[in-house]
């Protein structure tokens, strides 16, 4: 465990933003010129408090220049629309694009941040009409709000569900389109895809990626050239902060994401297939 002093930042993440986009990405800014492959995707994908997060790895052990478009807390609905991180993939050998929950899209029943998709922003008229006794001006997060739909009424709470569920699957067969079939979807996660999710608070709003199933993922795998798994091992599960860098503020957070030995199973899981794609052999 690494610690640096808590009145100012502990890594230095460099943060850039390409074009007119609103993100911020992880630096250094790297031009994206020539043959590059692109990342995208959520906390895991940018690698906080992780010196060398996988897209990095990646680089150093497969020498393909690999630009990180990871943004912390996003979902799919921050780069969905987002013309130049759309344009930037375009121009790369292949795209790896982290498969995030689905609890952090807006669809019928609430809104989240167009940015950092998992602030929730407000209730939709069919959940206000779905849940009349639920003061949904005291929720900032998604999932906060998702477990105590689940605590009120699981009946109730499995449309809201369903409908996030499918709202995320249009949104991710947008983007593969956009991208086109040089696509590495990315699934990172502590269980398998084809592991059957429990319901409600201590099931599928604890396991991410949240409310993705096998089931959505198989809607997904003809739009992309390969679908990489990684499971984490045992092993990176049980080094907790060991190697991480971060304030004494920011120790909670950290133990709640991968560590350097994580990042590392992901990298070396993604060698084989980055190279057959970005050499047009899917």
């Amino acid at each position: 465990m690494t610690y640096a002093d808590a009145s100012g930042g502990a890594l230095d993440y460099m943060p850039w933003r390409y074009g007119a986009s609103k993100l911020m990405f992880r630096g250094p800014a790297r031009r994206l010129e020539g043959r590059y492959v692109l990342f995208l995707g959520g906390t895991e994908t940018y690698g906080k408090f992780v010196a060398e997060p996988f897209p990095v790895m990646a680089e150093r052990l497969g020498g393909m220049r690999c630009i990180n478009f990871g943004w912390p807390n996003a979902g799919v609905d921050a780069f969905a629309q987002d013309d130049d991180i759309m344009y930037a993939a375009s121009g790369a050998r292949a795209v790896v694009v982290q498969v995030t929950g689905a609890q952090n899209v807006t669809n019928p029943f609430y809104r989240v941040h167009p940015r950092r998709n998992d602030r929730f922003v407000a209730a939709n008229a069919p959940l206000l009409r779905l849940f009349p006794e639920i003061d949904f001006t005291e929720f900032h997060f998604t999932r906060h709000m998702l477990g105590r739909l689940w605590r009120v009424s699981p009946r109730r709470y499995a449309q809201v569900r369903a409908a996030a569920r499918r709202c995320w699957v249009r949104r991710m067969r947008m983007v593969l389109g956009r991208i086109g079939s040089k696509t590495i979807l990315l699934w990172v996660s502590e269980r398998p895809i084809s592991q059957r999710l429990k319901e409600g608070c201590e099931g599928d709003l604890i396991s991410d990626p949240v409310f993705v199933t096998g089931p959505m993922m198989a809607k997904l795998s003809p739009h992309a050239a390969r679908v990489v798994e990684v499971v984490l091992s045992r092993r990176a599960r049980a080094q907790g902060t060991k190697g991480m860098i971060f304030n004494e503020m920011e120790a909670p957070a950290a133990a709640g994401v991968p560590g350097p030995l994580a990042h590392r199973e992901v990298a070396e899981a993604l060698l084989r297939p980055l190279a057959r794609v970005a050499q047009g052999r899917p």
